[in-house]
């Protein structure tokens, strides 16, 4: 399976004509060629993207607005798709969603050209803007939902601030997946992780009178 046959679609605003599956994804192909045949980010233009694609500029553009768009799309075709929550309980949801960050740690560790990029693109303002917006922006908010919904639902204490929670809860896992790529990503680590922070957030019951 290809790189842009895995990626998860994206839902948003249409732009220009529909779109061709086999020209997008020879778009996304050769913009992956040029990253893996050393290319910098920097150095990359549309024109090069539609050279090596065999397509016109304007197929291009038809389809994002520009190359940070377009860059933030082949980074999401080397990333795990992003995970349907069970909405059972609180832990579950926040199980599935360090679940993600760690397959998500494991792909950038098994891919040189990844994390190359992904060192490039915080050097580009533009480019790591629009990854922001896109990607990190909204796992954050869904995170941030998850918490909620457990403050209402009795799951976690009403007293806890949601935005330094949810801190808590994607520290280890970002810092063994981006700080320590020698720390080891096993399997059950986000239950582990999950559990230990939430044993002492769990509202206390009252003592029986």
């Amino acid at each position: 399976m290809s790189l842009a046959e895995s990626r998860p679609r994206q839902e948003g605003p249409a732009r220009g004509r529909p779109r061709s599956e086999a020209v997008e994804r020879a778009i996304i192909e050769g913009t992956m060629k040029l990253l893996e045949d050393g290319v910098p980010l920097a150095e990359l233009s549309i024109e090069r993207i539609a050279r090596t694609a065999g397509v016109g500029k304007a197929t291009i553009y038809r389809r994002w607005s520009g190359k940070e768009e377009l860059f933030v799309d082949v980074i999401r075709t080397t990333e795990p798709a992003d995970p349907e929550l069970p909405g059972t309980s609180l832990r579950d949801d926040l199980v599935v969603l360090l679940e993600t960050l760690r397959r998500r740690g494991l792909a950038s560790r098994s891919s040189a050209i990844l994390h190359n990029v992904h060192a490039q693109m915080k050097s580009s303002p533009r480019i790591w803007a629009a990854y922001h917006n896109a990607v990190i922006a909204p796992r954050r908010r869904l995170g941030l939902d998850v918490l909620r919904r457990g403050q209402e639902n009795g799951e976690l204490r009403a007293d806890v601030d949601v935005e330094v929670m949810h801190d808590i809860i994607v520290g280890p896992m970002l810092v063994r997946s981006l700080l320590r790529p020698d720390a080891d990503l096993p399997e059950g680590l986000a239950e582990q992780i999950v559990d230990t922070t939430l044993e002492g957030l769990r509202p206390v019951s009252s003592p029986a009178t």
